[in-house]
């Protein structure tokens, strides 16, 4: 506690190293770009439509709107945004996507609170490395396997030491911020079965965001607490202690362990594609393959992809395209591309040609990928009618920390994604003012930038 403490209340003026610092706007333009695409998407609309009923002081912005509400209410919103999709970030070895519960929350605050461009950056990292680090504490995948939603607990935590970084919380109130969160900290992983991603994008980013800014909020106020919410007696380790059954303890070490040299932003990734996860490797095997011996989707016979078990399992023959693995890897046979607009594009699932090929495509779940995770791996295999079989293993995909994507590549990306709704110019402004953020001196002159 006091060395997790310590380091969250002094992070906002301890200067990040170059590296770091380039690799979060990375993440905070990315997650600006989903926060924007996902305002025109069905979870983004009910989150705007839902905030603007609530009313509050004008202390941040929803992004892709016209409105100006409560950094709580902001930070609810536009984490909804930032997970309308499938298109932010994720932490492979924590379980999270740390993106969309972060960001919003530190931008909500840096706004509120009038902070600069490099304040909001070391606020963001400081984010991923509590965040990430929380869920790794608690053995991430055995604490998803007994029905918790990892994806809620870690980006609150880094949520909340974002936020409350910004709002200038010392020493002592940090060590409250710590335990208003972990009164919070809830989520259960049946979002899997959310159909229409509503759920879905509250369970991953609106809640963790809000509830983060809130315990900051209440902190700065002078709400007092617990101090010791980590370590002393009914702590909450104790109360999460799920990976014990299987002989596991919680290792609450793991919360300050290589804390301020080992940066967990450097090993977040950052989706080339904006389909669901296990998606990402098979469309880089599959297009490889095409690229390499000039596949079309005439000349298939027959597509085997596998992944691990759990990927198969939330990508089988779904019924929103972008999470569903057939469908996807028919859309790129066909076009020899995948782009945001062919990944949603809903018409196109019942479209007769791209039925015809997804009904080639077979999808296994596969032992030695499971066993692989949390590299999330995929194979491929394309038999053609003319009996040649081609297949590519894709163990590194490309936006990964063992495979990143440069600076021209997310920017290329986050520009084709909010270019239609923001116009051309202005999406072209705001990806070269994040990438200039030390020059921003108030987050709030991004607001006319962000606007809907």
């Amino acid at each position: 506690m006091r060395e997790l403490a310590t380091y969250i209340s002094r992070a906002i003026r301890k200067p990040l190293p170059r590296a770091v610092a380039e690799k979060t706007k990375h993440h905070v333009l990315d997650t600006i770009a989903a926060m924007v695409s996902g305002s025109r998407l069905l979870p983004g609309r009910k989150a705007v439509a839902y905030v603007k009923t609530l009313g509050g002081a004008q202390e941040a912005c929803v992004i892709g709107s016209r409105l100006v509400t409560t950094a709580e209410q902001a930070a609810l919103a536009n984490g909804m945004l930032a997970h309308a999709d499938e298109t932010d970030d994720s932490h492979a070895p924590s379980l999270i996507h740390p993106g969309c519960g972060i960001v919003p929350a530190a931008l909500a605050m840096a706004e509120r609170e009038r902070r600069n461009g490099t304040q909001l950056l070391r606020a963001v990292a400081l984010g991923y490395d509590v965040g990430c680090r929380l869920t790794m504490a608690l053995h991430a995948y055995d604490f998803r396997e007994a029905g918790h939603s990892t994806h809620s607990f870690g980006p609150m935590f880094g949520a909340a030491a974002a936020a409350g970084a910004l709002a200038g919380l010392n020493y002592d109130q940090t060590r409250h911020l710590l335990s208003y969160t972990a009164q919070q900290a809830s989520g259960v992983s049946c979002w899997m079965r959310d159909e229409e991603h509503i759920e879905k994008a509250f369970d991953f980013g609106g809640m963790p965001a809000r509830n983060g800014v809130a315990a900051a909020a209440m902190v700065a106020h002078g709400f007092t607490a617990v101090e010791d919410v980590f370590s002393g007696e009914r702590n909450f380790f104790v109360a999460y202690d799920e990976a014990r059954r299987i002989g596991k303890a919680p290792e609450p070490d793991r919360l300050v362990q290589e804390l301020g040299s080992t940066y967990e932003i450097l090993n977040t990734n950052i989706k080339r594609w904006s389909v669901g996860s296990p998606i990402q490797a098979p469309l880089d095997s599959l297009l490889d393959l095409i690229r390499v011996h000039g596949i079309k989707a005439d000349d298939v016979e027959k597509v085997v992809v596998r992944v691990a078990h759990q990927g198969a399992n939330t990508t089988d023959n779904r019924n929103m395209p972008d999470i569903c693995m057939q469908h996807m890897c028919a859309v790129m046979l066909l076009d020899g591309i995948v782009t945001f607009e062919s990944a949603h594009d809903e018409k196109r699932m019942h479209d007769p040609r791209v039925r015809a090929v997804r009904l080639r495509v077979e999808l296994k779940g596969d032992d030695e990928l499971t066993r692989a995770m949390p590299s999330r791996q995929g194979i491929v295999e394309v038999r053609l009618k003319d009996g040649q079989v081609f297949q590519r293993h894709t163990k590194a995909v490309r936006g990964t920390a063992q495979n990143p994507m440069t600076r021209a590549d997310v920017d290329e990306k986050c520009y084709h994604l909010m270019a239609p709704i923001l116009g051309k110019p202005r999406a072209r402004r705001l990806c070269d003012t994040v990438w200039a953020l030390e020059q921003v001196s108030n987050m709030r002159n991004l607001r006319p930038l962000l606007r809907g």
